[in-house]
């Protein structure tokens, strides 16, 4: 187990009432959506044609190889230079099939990390699913579920998406909940899709809901690349998700991406414009100052020079696996996003 020191001085806009050499346990609670994290073989019950040697995306064995070292070397970094080392929890998005998920936690920069994973395959066309990744030396699951939305298209027929992932744990010995999402895109236009969304925050909420009615008191995560803004209807009006706040006896759940967002910074950008999609919020009991208990500290969105386009029609963006149709052998359409977790040690 890692402990860490932080030096008041350094700190002192965040733990004001801190003594130097106060000991703290730091977690870093992450999600990354990996965009379209295929292996080779073609599924015959999914439309992953593209994605395969022979489709349109010429997806061979050493684009994929090369696809998880780039993916595994960013995983790696995220909170490496507060921690010293990886995520201790990372939801993921945009895989394929548990398959994938362990080709790439069997990634040299990423074994020794001893990651433990959670997936169910969900009903969605393309046969992408979402995941949870653990750090067995910090996170002991011991329940989990996944949450179907049951969505029509306009005809009346059905429309398959995404499950809803929730786990449940000890994070060093803290009982947690984690609920890891995908929501429906915006194809067809944001005000048309926007629908899907809504059904996806309302189940969202439901699923919270019965969290808290079993532990009045649990203390829960949400993240997952949403397709809306930290301002949308579906994060405010129905998850009504608060963008300041500070620990009082009101339970709420806090999105420190909001602020983030109404600065202009994203996780990913379409015709000159950033969006936050990837959102991480949380129950507002993890904002309350007790010794022994995690609070949230602080949010932010992984952003190595190596991630974005250095040059060309694209500079700026995110380095992508394919852009405009083409092979670019980048890492993702969209950026990581985390969080820390601390937590006051005794002597």
């Amino acid at each position: 187990m890692k402990y860490f020191y932080l030096n008041f001085l350094l700190f002192i806009g965040f733990l004001c009432y801190a003594q130097e050499g106060t000991q703290y346990r730091i977690r870093t609670i992450a999600f990354y959506n990996l965009e379209n994290l295929f292996d080779i073989e073609n599924d015959s019950l999914t439309f992953d044609d593209d994605n395969t040697p022979e489709g349109r995306r010429h997806w061979t064995l050493e684009r994929y190889q090369k696809k998880l070292s780039n993916l595994a070397k960013v995983i790696s970094e995220i909170g490496n230079d507060v921690t010293g080392t990886s995520p201790d929890v990372i939801g993921i998005c945009e895989v394929e099939n548990v398959k994938v998920i362990k080709d790439l936690i069997s990634q040299p920069v990423l074994l020794p990390k001893a990651y433990g994973i959670v997936h169910y395959d969900s009903p969605d066309e393309r046969g992408i699913d979402v995941a949870l990744l653990y750090k067995k030396a910090a996170f002991l699951p011991t329940a989990s579920a996944s949450h179907r939305l049951i969505l029509q298209d306009d005809a009346g027929n059905r429309n398959y998406t995404r499950d809803q992932l929730v786990v449940s744990g000890l994070l060093d010995g803290t009982p947690m909940h984690f609920l890891v999402n995908h929501w429906p895109s915006r194809s067809g236009g944001q005000a048309r899709s926007a629908p899907n969304r809504i059904a996806a925050a309302k189940l969202n909420k439901r699923i919270i809901d019965s969290v808290q009615r079993l532990h009045p008191d649990a203390k829960l995560i949400g993240m997952g690349d949403l397709n809306d803004d930290p301002i949308d209807d579906s994060l405010k009006k129905v998850l009504k998700t608060k963008g300041h706040g500070k620990a009082t006896t009101e339970a709420f759940l806090f999105n420190p991406m909001e602020k983030l967002f109404k600065k202009g910074i994203g996780s990913l950008a379409y015709r000159d414009e950033w969006n936050l999609f990837d959102q991480l919020y949380f129950t507002s009991n993890l904002l309350s100052d007790h010794k022994g208990t995690f609070r949230y500290w602080k949010s932010g969105i992984f952003t190595a020079p190596y991630l974005l386009n250095k040059e060309g029609q694209y500079k700026g963006y995110p380095f992508r696996t394919y852009a405009g149709g083409n092979y670019a052998g980048g890492y993702s359409d969209h950026l990581p996003v985390y969080l820390y977790l601390i937590r006051e040690e005794g002597e």
